[in-house]
């Protein structure tokens, strides 16, 4: 059994201060369905350094632990017990975990309190969902209308190399250089890198308030811990809504290697990159790696172009083993974002101008009639076919890492996926690649979550 302690602490951040009527919705909402969802992202939060990516061998492995919110005359103190004991010092919770965990617990209240359900914010339309999406991070303190464009999304796997985690730790240290501020998805790996080379370089540039954004949801926190550099963390209600955060936030994107959660992430953009309505819209992004990665990015190219067409290649540059050039370059876009942006008034802290199509936007809940009834073939619009394909391997993150994918892999056995004979052959390849490179999981064996046929 691990070892674990008992504690009740004081949330840090936003939520120290509260009306008692917030207090006491707080403390309704944990008690009507909300409780077990606060305690999965918690039990992750304190987890946090732990090498696992199996949610369900994590709430197994504290089965004992819980989460109790208790109000208080000036807000509310939480309760823990038998938490994993590395997430404090001398009985004292670490600070940046205490963070984390309040970052958890603001978005998750503000969401189900706020956001679902609430008449202004009509999540069935482009709109609304995307003015939901802007709450919510202007909620967290995200925005920034301060600060010229600087935030660089980097996307890339949580199981990867050490060559590859050194390749994009060396690139996050040549963006911090130059003055640039560094977003991912909070985990380990290619999430993580990035992060710690910007820090060292912010601090050799004396850049005192350097930004570190994780962005999640319930899924993928239960399974990826925030890494402790995160120093801005938000969870967004679920896949969609924390992809459209990225690419409204993000000045520019780099994409390293990775597995099906990236091959989705680079879908997801090009798929909205490619709507005529975006044609002109300004937004670097890179593909790179160290040396050994140019295959991995070969195949993603050539899947890339046969699936969406010879055009999408004008929308992205790949620079192998170059961490210098990928920087200056990225540094060139997020300029020429800027210049854009200016000309157009637009605002630096939130991409109101890009077009996202519905089907970028709607929900995908992978279940197993879901995933064998997504249309996989090359005569439906490039758009439709980027869509579907993205939600195929969401449905296959799904299974590999979160809570829910696991237990109906167990139940029902492995998710069919249906294709066109030679898209399913060239989606076989690419999968396998990612098999055999070892990136769909942190440890042990992989047993595939899908079947194609």
């Amino acid at each position: 059994m691990p070892d674990t302690i008992s504690s009740i602490i004081s949330p840090e951040g936003s939520l120290e201060i509260l009306s008692q009527h917030e207090v006491s919705r707080l403390h309704d909402t944990s008690k009507a369905g909300l409780h077990d969802l606060l305690r999965r992202c918690a039990l992750a939060v304190l987890n946090c350094g732990s090498p696992t990516d199996d949610s369900v061998a994590l709430m197994e492995a504290y089965r004992d632990f819980d989460i109790e919110v208790i109000p208080q005359d000036r807000g509310i103190r939480l309760k823990l017990t038998n938490a994993p004991a590395e997430a404090f010092v001398d009985g004292r919770m670490i600070r940046g975990i205490r963070e984390h965990l309040s970052s958890v617990l603001r978005d998750i209240v503000y969401v189900y309190n706020e956001i679902q359900g609430h008449q202004r914010f009509d999540l069935t339309t482009a709109e609304g969902t995307t003015n939901a999406v802007f709450h919510i991070l202007r909620k967290a303190g995200t925005l920034k209308p301060g600060r010229d464009p600087s935030l660089v999304v980097c996307w890339g796997g949580h199981s990867i190399s050490r060559e590859e985690y050194e390749y994009s730790k060396d690139v996050g240290y040549h963006l911090g250089l130059r003055e640039m501020d560094i977003c991912t998805g909070c985990g380990p790996g290619a999430m993580k890198g990035p992060m710690k080379g910007a820090n060292v370089a912010h601090a050799k540039q004396r850049r005192r308030q350097g930004r570190y954004l994780g962005i999640s949801e319930p899924g993928i926190i239960a399974a990826e811990a925030p890494n402790p550099i995160v120093n801005e963390l938000v969870v967004m209600p679920d896949i969609e809504k924390r992809l459209e955060a990225f690419v409204r936030l993000g000045h520019g994107i780099i994409v390293f290697p990775g597995g099906v959660g990236t091959a989705e992430e680079i879908l997801y953009l090009l798929g909205i990159l490619l709507h005529p309505e975006n044609a002109d819209m300004e937004l670097p992004v890179i593909f790179t790696g160290p040396a050994n990665s140019a295959d991995y990015f070969r195949r993603i190219d050539e899947f890339l172009v046969y699936t969406l067409g010879e055009e999408v290649r004008a929308l992205y540059r790949v620079i192998i083993d170059n961490p210098t050039e990928v920087a200056r370059a990225m540094r060139k876009g997020i300029d020429a974002v800027t210049d854009y942006r200016r000309t157009r008034q637009d605002a630096f802290y939130y991409n109101w101008r890009l077009t996202i199509d519905r089907h970028f936007q709607e929900t995908f809940e992978p279940t197993h009639q879901a995933m064998a009834g997504l249309a996989l073939r090359r005569d439906l619009p490039t758009h439709e076919l980027a869509a579907n394909l993205r939600r195929a391997f969401s449905g296959i993150v799904a299974g590999n890492v979160k809570e829910q994918g696991i237990r109906a892999i167990r139940a029902h056995g492995p998710f069919r996926l249906h294709a066109e004979a030679e898209l399913m052959r060239r989606l076989d390849a690419l999968l396998g690649s990612f098999v055999a490179q070892g990136r769909m999981k942190l440890e042990g064996k992989y047993e595939p979550c899908y079947t194609l046929g």
